[in-house]
């Protein structure tokens, strides 16, 4: 039976992801830090892939002109939860707010440019995805109360679903291990428990004696 420790490491990041979704709620310049990588991940890892997938240069000048933007936009915000007092400087709040917006917008945007004037080819989970980008971005450029506590409660509920699937994973690698120990432990007593073969006594002198009909 196969084991490994893996499920040690999923336990330990299930309860960091738990701990730095709570802390978000408290912390607007870990939201606003935590959404800048996000951004910049999102739009970084997707170049090579998406570069070498489309088939028309100009879906390629498309795409990589808002992966461009969108990582500008990452920068910026991580620049600016580093570097700037964003509880007193009100400012700032509305350069996140519609910073959003636009990645949000420009992503729906840009998708259904590419299927419908490009002829892109799709699939429905994906169409609808993109509805759904196209409305967050026009409801956060709208929303007048939108601000860090509704992004928080947001990478909170994520949090609390990646630490869940983290922990249901680690379990059944843990009951995997478990299984192996039992499997391992009761080996070992059963060759404790298996007598030795006992070896008939031979006299020595009588095995020396001719044998007469």
């Amino acid at each position: 039976m196969k084991y490994g420790y893996g499920w040690v490491l999923k336990f330990v990041l299930a309860a960091i992801l738990v701990g730095v979704g709570v802390y978000m709620i408290f912390a607007d310049e870990v939201v606003y830090t935590i959404t800048g990588i996000a951004i910049v991940i999102f739009s970084i890892f997707r170049v090579i892939p998406l570069m070498k997938s489309l088939n028309k240069e100009v879906l390629r000048t498309v795409n990589l002109i808002e992966i461009i933007f969108d990582t500008i936009i990452g920068g910026v915000m991580i620049y600016i939860a580093l570097t700037q007092d964003l509880a007193t400087q009100a400012v700032w709040s509305t350069v996140y707010r519609f910073s959003l917006a636009f990645f949000f917008y420009a992503r729906g945007l840009v998708y259904f440019n590419s299927v419908v004037f490009f002829g892109e080819k799709t699939e429905i989970p994906k169409f609808w995805i993109h509805i759904v980008s196209l409305t967050l971005g026009t409801v956060i450029a709208v929303l007048p109360n939108f601000d860090y506590n509704m992004v928080g409660l947001f990478f909170l509920l994520v949090s609390l679903v990646g630490a869940g699937y983290l922990g249901i994973d680690g379990f059944g690698g843990y009951k995997k291990y478990r299984e192996y120990a039992k499997e391992l432990n009761a080996g070992k007593e059963k060759e404790k428990r298996v007598p030795e073969e006992k070896q008939p006594i031979v006299d020595k002198e009588e095995e020396k004696r001719p044998y007469v009909n």
